[in-house]
């Protein structure tokens, strides 16, 4: 959506809010020993008492509150109560909701306990790429040059890019357009930033692969070629400098 009014601009921050706080809380409710749909059901209680809805649910019949990643997981983990939370487990949680008609999305990796299995290193090349992409960020700069931006980050840490998840467009549904902000430099695309429009924008940096495929249960992601990947996301406005992080109450960066 772009922002034409102050009204708009409250409506997007209390529902990044929304989702910043239910992620922020849920990362801290994670332990070793429960399972991520009590992890799922937590966040779904968080949302509810701020009067917002699960956007996966709303939109896709998603069978969880939030989608829940373990380890190998790339994406849209579905949350079970067979999946029982270790001490070093790679976890992501990704929180999208709508609230008063606004839609903000969220997400982002972490270590559960020690990092006994050194994932550490992948999740913070993550949370560093995403923050020097978002920096980069203004109304007029190509799509394309941040997704090039984004892997070639990668590529110096050591890391690949899963190429068919994406960032998007957000704010009056959960997908707007753009409906593609890649992660690598898709030369056939020459959309630019716009200036007050909203955005989800989002790293998946992996240890191997580059694509994530579909699993048995119809929603887990994997990795095409194994190994772990890191996401973290943020809802922003474009502007003529600076973006504004509307989901800056997530504290991935902390």
């Amino acid at each position: 959506m772009s922002i034409t009014t102050e009204d708009e601009k409250v409506g997007m921050q209390q529902a990044s809010d929304a989702v910043a706080i239910t992620l922020r809380k849920m990362r801290e409710y994670a332990k070793p020993g429960i399972s991520t749909k009590e992890l799922d059901d937590y966040g779904g209680e968080l949302l509810a008492q701020m009067g917002a809805n699960s956007a996966p649910k709303l939109t896709y019949g998603f069978p969880g509150y939030t989608c829940i990643c373990v380890n190998e997981e790339a994406a849209h983990g579905m949350p079970s109560v067979d999946k029982i939370l270790q001490e070093g487990d790679l976890v992501n949680i990704d929180v999208s909701a709508e609230l008063n008609g606004y839609w903000a999305d969220n997400g982002g990796s972490f270590v559960l306990g020690e990092d006994i299995h050194g994932h550490g290193k992948l999740v913070q090349a993550s949370k560093d790429i995403l923050k020097k992409a978002i920096d980069n960020i203004k109304g007029g700069v190509r799509i394309s040059e941040i997704g090039r931006l984004i892997e070639t980050e990668a590529k110096k840490a050591g890391y690949t890019v899963i190429k068919n998840l994406t960032g998007h467009g957000v704010g009056r549904s959960l997908h707007e357009e753009p409906h593609e902000i890649a992660n690598y430099c898709d030369k056939y695309n020459t959309t630019r930033f716009r200036k007050n429009s909203v955005v989800a924008i989002e790293t998946f940096i992996s240890t191997k692969s580059t694509i994530a495929e579909k699993q048995a249960d119809g929603w887990t992601l994997c990795g095409n070629k194994g190994g772990f990947v890191a996401q973290h996301e943020h809802t922003i406005l474009v502007t003529g400098g600076q973006p504004v992080i509307f989901t800056a109450q997530n504290g991935i960066w902390d």
